[in-house]
């Protein structure tokens, strides 16, 4: 595996970092966009882009908060307040899949937890271009989720005792789905929010708590998906 900062553009032509993992001499390897949670670009989220690079996948996390990230939850939902989803979602996001495109990716898939979560329910909408999606825990408000634009499947991971994102709300984003014919499964856990974030009960929040059960299923089901759908 080999792993660098670049900087890529976006549709609007304005320059962008992120965090490249790769499969030693797989230029042509399938894509991954990485959406990080709240805290930010951290270690913790380029080792889920060192997991995908060894499972054989270009993984690519945007910098979406320009350099910055936190340590404690106050800093990262005001780092995430200052963040404008749709410019999220519609540029970086999509800046980033056809990045892996055009430099040697057939294929290119997006997935992300937590706010990343819900910043990819936004981009199956917003980045036509991307090949399938995978949503951990999160989810946009649902009147920004026009689900007939939706066209790559998609499989979400939700946490029956999550707090932040409550499950009667994934309910609802199912019907929308099946509404407009999305071609999706959502999976839930008997977990809490972040399950698969091993970092998180060093957070030391109550509603956060990692469940390696669930992570290790919900990847599981997530590198089938990715393997079914981009390799």
């Amino acid at each position: 595996m080999q792993a660098k900062t670049i900087s890529y553009k976006r549709p609007d032509g304005k320059s962008v970092n992120g965090y490249l993992a790769e499969p030693t001499g797989g230029d042509e390897a399938p894509g991954v966009v990485v959406i990080q949670e709240w805290w930010g670009l951290n270690d913790q989220i380029r080792g889920v882009a060192g997991n995908l690079a060894a499972a054989g996948y270009r993984a690519l996390v945007p910098d979406l908060y320009r350099g910055k990230s936190a340590v404690d939850a106050k800093e990262a939902e005001h780092l995430m307040t200052g963040l404008d989803f749709g410019d999220a979602a519609g540029q970086d996001i999509r800046g980033a899949v056809q990045h892996l495109k055009a430099t040697g990716s057939a294929k290119a898939g997006v997935t992300g937890f937590c706010m990343g979560g819900a910043l990819t329910v936004l981009s199956a909408v917003n980045v036509p271009e991307a090949d399938a999606t995978v949503v951990w825990y999160g989810f946009p408000p649902l009147e920004y989720v026009d689900a007939s634009r939706i066209k790559a499947p998609m499989i979400g991971h939700f946490a029956i005792k999550d707090e932040f994102f409550p499950i009667a709300k994934v309910e609802e984003l199912e019907k929308k789905l099946k509404a407009a014919n999305v071609s999706f499964e959502f999976y839930r856990y008997p977990a809490k929010h972040a399950f698969a974030n091993e970092t998180a009960n060093e957070k030391n929040l109550p509603p956060l708590e990692y469940n390696p059960q669930a992570a290790e299923l919900a990847w599981k089901r997530t590198m089938e998906f990715f393997a079914k759908n981009l390799k």
